[in-house]
């Protein structure tokens, strides 16, 4: 499957680019928004992540707003596996209740780990017991991209995502080989990480292999 990242600023905005989606991630850290809009956000009939990345809101309004999401009826909420703990607990059992899918997700914007580094940072997420593990890492190589990979040796969910020009195989290859989604933009110029591809490309590619992608 390919899920399209959004990250519009305002309300309005995210409702137009979310029309004919069927699977969607709704970057809240890059809104403008009321509760009362992620309400209405989430309350449609799409299949939807919410997330919002740390950085540019406080930890309480940020809780606030996944919270809201959750309530909703967001299909999945991503949480950071760095999150503080009592901030994840709040979250996961909220979405426990309502029936949402956990994601606990790492980012390295800076490169690859090894291999065994991989491997323990796939088992620290997974020791949180979520429903899927989101693992995404800069590729600087062809090798970072295939250690990457490596992890859907596994018998868990567990999404891969590569970071700039080389991590764009992996973006390809991992819904092929075993991750439950991969990720696109919107259009080109929308990305929301570095060597992203849009929905129109990644349908492109997708149906130039032979293969059916939703």
């Amino acid at each position: 499957m390919i899920c399209v990242s959004v990250a519009e600023r305002t309300y309005d905005d995210c409702l137009a680019a979310l029309k004919g989606l069927e699977f969607a991630e709704i970057r809240l850290d890059a809104m403008e928004v009321e509760l009362n809009e992620v309400k209405t956000l989430f309350s449609r009939s799409q299949k939807l992540i919410a997330t919002c990345r740390p950085g540019k809101m406080q930890d309480g309004k940020r809780k606030a707003m996944l919270l809201a999401a959750i309530e909703a009826g967001a299909a999945y909420v991503d949480v950071e596996v760095e999150a503080e703990p009592e901030y994840r607990r709040e979250i996961f059992a909220a979405a426990r209740k309502k029936g949402c899918d956990i994601i606990v997700s790492f980012h390295d914007f800076e490169g690859t780990p090894s291999s065994s580094e991989l491997r323990a940072m796939r088992q620290r997420c997974l020791d949180l017991q979520p429903d899927i593990v989101k693992i995404a890492c800069t590729a600087h190589n062809e090798r970072d991209s295939a250690r990457l990979l490596g992890l859907l040796d596994s018998s868990s969910k567990i999404v891969v995502v590569g970071m700039g020009k080389y991590g764009r195989t992996v973006r390809i290859a991992a819904p092929l080989l075993g991750s439950p989604f991969t990720y696109a933009s919107t259009e080109k110029g929308k990305e929301t990480a570095d060597g992203q591809l849009s929905h129109a490309e990644m349908r492109r590619i997708y149906e130039t292999l032979g293969v059916r992608m939703q």
